[in-house]
């Protein structure tokens, strides 16, 4: 089948790549033409584990190109997908369909003369498909919602092994293309309508059972109780199930932040009210804060008169392990409110994102490409992010270099007993300490 992709971003590129790795033809599009130049030259600017590998081989399979006109990119495409970014709109918190228009409005230019289908993948608020199908106006054209569900950091395990694969359409024409294309897959087919809500009801659920497990962890905090017990004791309740009941510092990237705001204006258009929606959106944002507040009270116990400047190592800056992305992420938000702080030094260490997080700190923090220069004759360490290169450190070694011995888990990943009998003073989310 010959595929177009229009976006090239964590969405576009490892869908493209996937399809062309299964015998498609595929172009993915960029109006960024220094971008698509890289491409060309096997250049990628996101990190998704396994994805360069798999990228490099269908393009010298011929599998996979590039394009940055629409036009060019889709004349002898049989399916369209749009993958452009949907962030939220400045001053406001909708969806920013800016890109899905302007997309939509090249594909009209293009007058399609025979069938295709165009599949919406960004996530949108309900009624997209309604305005996409107006502005393209071609009876040749079908219109689908196609949500991704695609992990960032997992991009491409999701994409071969997907928990469900969701269309929404009225037209066979487009039914029978898409069950070609998924023939070995479970598709469910819904209406248009359904089908672009699907996408925001589930990532608002999944934010919702992180804000709540983050609230059971403060009551724990101040009860005597240990989450972890709480949450692996709720998740063996088939219902509840333990996927999202790991307490930490709030969830960001790309998707939840913009997705529960964007449901949230949705529902307010449709005289609708969202309660626990509301309130996920504004505990997470709170969330934030209040574990700067605790890493900046710790600080301050060391240098109670401000009489010294207290170094601080934090590992990790992207939202989540295994992707580059800091989009609205949690530790880079953390930092920021770090940096309002006086008398802190930070240091700063990630295994992919150093570079996307210069972008938004700066030179405010100091960066290292090494996890134990990053702790070198530091008074804290601090986990922000849950990589699992940090579960393997030699924490021991590490600690002979710290000028103190405050180690401040926020992510729940390391033995607690092994991390004090090494010597640290540890603490972690969810959990009572004096």
């Amino acid at each position: 089948m010959n595929i177009s992709i229009i976006g090239t971003g964590y969405v576009g590129l490892p869908t493209g790549v996937g399809f062309a790795s299964l015998g498609h033809n595929v172009c993915c599009i960029d109006k960024n033409i220094d971008k698509v130049e890289r491409l060309n030259k096997g250049q990628i600017d996101i990190y998704e584990d396994n994805l360069k590998e798999l990228f490099d081989k269908t393009v010298q399979e011929g599998k996979l190109t590039f394009a940055y006109s629409i036009k060019e990119g889709i004349q002898n495409a049989d399916l369209v997908i749009l993958a452009v970014g949907t962030p939220t709109e400045p001053n406001t918190n909708k969806a920013d369909l800016t890109y899905i228009k302007e997309a939509s409005k090249e594909i009209a230019e293009c007058e399609i003369d025979r069938h295709i289908v165009i599949a919406i993948k960004s996530t949108v608020p309900v009624g997209t498909g309604d305005m996409v199908e107006e502005i393209i106006n071609n009876e040749n054209c079908d219109i689908v919602s196609m949500p991704e569900f695609l992990r960032e950091g997992f991009a491409l395990h999701d994409f071969f092994n997907p928990d469900r694969i969701v269309i929404g359409t009225n037209s066979e024409k487009a039914k029978n293309l898409l069950q070609q294309l998924y023939q070995d897959k479970n598709v469910l087919f819904t209406d248009r309508r359904s089908s672009e809500l699907i996408k925001y009801a589930s990532n608002a659920f999944l934010a919702l059972k992180i804000h709540y497990i983050n609230e059971i962890a403060d009551l724990c905090e101040k009860a005597g109780a240990n989450v972890e017990f709480v949450a692996k004791g709720m998740g063996l309740d088939s219902r509840i199930g333990n996927k999202f009941l790991n307490a930490g510092i709030g969830f960001g990237g790309s998707c939840f932040p913009k997705d529960t705001k964007a449901l949230l204006e949705t529902s307010k258009e449709f005289d609708s009210k969202m309660s626990l929606v509301d309130t996920v959106i504004n505990g997470n944002n709170f969330r934030k804060m209040k574990i700067a507040k605790k890493i900046a009270d710790k600080a301050k116990e060391l240098n109670p008169h401000g009489e010294k400047q207290i170094r601080i190592a934090i590992y990790g800056l992207a939202f989540k392990n295994n992707t580059d992305d800091c989009r609205e992420s949690p530790a880079i938000e953390i930092i920021q409110h770090l940096l309002n702080e006086k008398d802190l030094i930070l240091e700063v260490y990630d295994p992919k994102a150093n570079e996307n997080a210069k972008k938004i700190l700066g030179d405010k923090v100091n960066y290292y490409e090494c996890p134990k220069l990053c702790a070198y004759a530091v008074d804290m360490l601090v986990i922000l992010t849950e990589w699992e290169e940090f579960k393997n450190l030699d924490y021991k070694l590490i600690l002979t270099s710290m000028r103190d011995d405050i180690l401040l888990d926020y992510r729940n990943l390391l033995d607690e007993e092994e991390m004090k009998s090494i010597g640290f003073k540890y603490e972690r989310i969810g959990k009572k300490y004096d």
